[in-house]
């Protein structure tokens, strides 16, 4: 029951972290997305260390198992969060969330052509349906002003980043023994470094002056959502299988939508269109979740 209500809490915590991102780019400052990610994330590194600290599993991390994650986290949450938090400035927290609910089909395409997982009509008729979902999404006859189709391009592009992490990491866990709350305490610093990094060598002299600009507050409240949302999903995986964890935590769209429309019911316009795709990919992605 503990593991339910985790992946739970996990999936919606993940929704919150997308709206607060949203208020991010609404307060009137300058709509950086790039530093508005960095923030995040190491907002988000710091509550994995936290959690890092308090851990119990009782195992530690090899310099091999660090590199790995960190590697890791240089592609998710590092560069995914990058495309992630544009993606909200650009097509609102609502489809973003639809977007990435569509991970699982992402996650089991990357499975099945690199790691030899097998086919099955689960996973088809899942992927279908994903695929039905985006094209809903992409074929919208009337969105909100604000709402782009490069940005939900740029959120297809985190998602097959995020997917991306998770094979690999799925991928090294057969490896290691290390405990995995270190490994995502370390991927969350290596995504914020690398963050970073990324603005440092693209702003240089601007850096300063940009951080002063920004709403901090919305971005460190999704890191602060973001960083409990990985410690909830890491300790949901402890307590149950992934059959279990899985298709709960793909409900994340779900709850990313309804936010939305409690929280931004004007600008989010979410139609009978939107809530059929939200319903197709939690439907596929329970699919995919339950039968890999």
């Amino acid at each position: 029951m503990l593991a339910v209500v985790l992946a739970l809490l996990s999936a919606a915590l993940f929704g919150a972290m997308t709206v607060a991102l949203r208020y991010g780019f609404r307060d009137g400052r300058a709509p950086d997305a790039e530093l508005g990610a960095f923030v995040c994330t190491a907002a988000a590194a710091l509550v994995a260390a936290v959690a890092a600290v308090l851990d119990r599993e009782g195992t530690q991390l090899t310099l091999r198992d660090a590199a790995f994650f960190a590697l890791a986290g240089l592609i998710a949450p590092g560069a995914s969060q990058l495309f992630f938090t544009r993606a909200v400035r650009d097509a609102g927290p609502s489809r973003t969330s639809v977007v990435v609910g569509t991970a699982p089909l992402f996650a089991a395409v990357l499975a099945i052509v690199f790691l030899d997982e097998p086919i099955e009509a689960p996973l088809v008729i899942g992927g279908l349906l994903v695929v039905a979902a985006g094209l809903i999404l992409v074929s919208e006859p009337t969105r909100p002003e604000h709402v782009r189709l490069s940005g939900i391009a740029i959120a297809f592009a985190a998602t097959l980043l995020f997917t991306s992490r998770d094979n690999l990491v799925r991928w090294y866990s057969g490896e290691t023994s290390s405990g995995s709350v270190k490994g995502a305490a370390v991927a969350m610093g290596a995504g914020a470094v690398g963050t970073l990094a990324y603005l440092a060598v693209t702003r240089r002299r601007g850096l300063a002056g940009d951080a002063r600009r920004i709403a901090w507050k919305p971005f460190a409240v999704g890191g602060l959502f973001f960083g409990l949302s990985y410690v909830c999903l890491f300790a949901a995986y402890y307590r149950a299988r992934v059959t279990v964890v899985s298709p709960l935590v793909a409900t994340e769209s779900l709850w990313g939508v309804t936010l939305s429309v409690l929280l931004f019911k004007r600008t989010e316009v979410v139609g009978a269109r939107l809530a059929g795709a939200v319903l197709l990919v939690v439907a596929g992605g329970t699919l995919i979740s339950i039968f890999r």
